[in-house]
């Protein structure tokens, strides 16, 4: 089983280029963030057409997540739970039967936090926190689990090109770093670095100053699994080439292999 995910800066923007990469990638899953549109306005017909079933949870203008699968998809969740007052749509979650029984499926788009020392970095880390309760919840349930999306965390060093260019940005904090951490140590895995050991491979690249052409980027996309799932990952891709497409997304979709027949 394919399941991929992928920050589209955009979906109605970029459409395009998504149903091309859903030709040519074939993920079985794929959770997509920032699609900055509401739910209405997703471009539903398209997609289904292409063999997905789709769930939303979209905001004008801003954030929004979807989770896009071939299979049906069961239980949905809109929403990250400790906060009911939060307006911001970051958080889908659902559940995919499987030969193997069922696999749940969150894609997340984590607050970016920027600047350092306002409320935008303290919501940053309030949300991660909700986060790590949430999952704390879902991991007792000792089922197949991915959180898969933009984290806006770049974990360690050797996960940007320039580690020194990010010493005073939110998504290279220590707080930052160290709630990520707390996240892997419920017991998840990072799919990506469990396949790679790096330097890189990074997934998104600034659009300013040719940070692509000249491999300037970090890794900040991540699928994160707990150990049912993990028992089963049999690899990890990221999909460099889609950020040479015309007019892209700053990021680039990554997929995992599971093994859930």
């Amino acid at each position: 089983m394919r399941i991929a995910t992928w920050n589209v800066n955009s979906v109605k923007q970029r459409l395009e280029h998504l149903l091309r990469l859903l030709a040519e990638a074939a993920p079985d899953v794929i959770c997509l963030q920032e699609l900055k549109c509401v739910d209405e306005a997703f471009p539903r017909a398209e997609i289904e057409a292409a063999g997905y079933n789709v769930i939303t949870h979209g905001q004008k203008a801003f954030n929004g997540v979807a989770i896009l699968s071939k299979l049906p998809l069961e239980e949905a969740k809109r929403g990250l739970p400790g906060n009911d007052a939060d307006g911001h749509a970051r958080y889908a979650e659902a559940i995919v039967s499987v030969p193997a029984g069922a696999v749940r499926i969150a894609s997340i788009y984590l607050p970016n936090g920027n600047p350092i020392g306002t409320e935008k970095f303290a919501y940053k880390l309030a949300w991660m926190d909700r986060l790590i309760a949430h999952t704390r919840d879902l991991l007792a349930l000792e089922e197949p689990l991915v959180l898969a999306g933009d984290f806006n965390v770049i974990p360690e060093p050797r996960d940007a090109r320039k580690p020194e260019n990010w010493t005073t940005d939110a998504l290279f904090q220590p707080e930052t770093r160290a709630k990520f951490r707390e996240l892997l140590n419920l017991g998840l895995t990072d799919a990506v670095r469990a396949c790679d050991d790096g330097p890189g491979p990074f997934t998104f690249w600034d659009y300013k100053a040719g940070a692509f052409q000249r491999n300037d980027g970090i890794r900040i996309d991540h699928l994160v699994l707990s150990p049912e799932a993990a028992d089963r990952l049999r690899g990890a891709s990221v999909h460099k080439h889609t950020r040479s497409w015309d007019k892209p997304s700053d990021h680039v979709p990554v997929s995992i292999e599971l093994d859930l027949r």
